[in-house]
C-alpha cells in the first residue's frame, strides 16, 4: 500500500494569518511616514527662520554703528508662511559694544519663536 502524497502548498489560513500580519506591517510604517513628514516639515521651517535671524544679523554687523535701530519686519517664507521678525538693539555702559537680539515668530497651527543674542562692536 502506497501513503498518499503530502499536499504542497499553503492553506487559506495560513495566507489570511500572512495577510493580517502584512496589513498590520503596513499600516505601522504608514503612520511612521506621517510623522517623519510632519517633522521634516517643521525642521525646514525652523532652518528657514534661523536664516532669518543671520540674514537680519549681517545687516546689523554692516549697518554704521550709530545706524543701528530697534525695530521689525514680516518676512514671507517659501513655504507660504509669513515670519515675524523684531530686532533688539542695546549698548553698554561704555557704548563700545551694542548687543543685538534677532527673535522670529511663526504660527503654523502652533505659535514658534527662535532668538539669536549676538554683539556687534564699534
Amino acid at each position: 500500500m502506497r501513503c498518499p502524497a503530502k499536499p504542497r502548498g499553503f492553506t487559506l489560513i495560513e495566507v489570511l494569518v500572512a495577510l493580517v500580519i502584512l496589513a498590520i506591517s503596513i499600516l505601522g510604517i504608514a503612520s511612521l511616514m506621517s510623522t517623519t513628514t510632519k517633522y521634516n516639515a517643521s525642521g525646514g521651517r525652523l532652518t528657514e527662520a534661523t536664516t532669518l535671524i543671520q540674514d537680519r544679523l549681517e545687516i546689523l554687523r554692516i549697518t554704521p554703528y550709530t545706524m543701528i535701530l530697534t525695530t521689525g519686519d514680516v518676512m514671507p517664507g517659501s513655504t507660504g508662511i509669513s515670519y515675524g521678525r523684531n530686532w533688539g538693539v542695546a549698548a553698554n555702559a561704555d557704548d563700545t559694544l551694542k548687543v543685538a537680539n534677532v527673535t522670529v515668530n511663526w504660527n503654523d497651527g502652533v505659535n514658534h519663536s527662535v532668538s539669536i543674542l549676538s554683539a556687534i562692536a564699534k
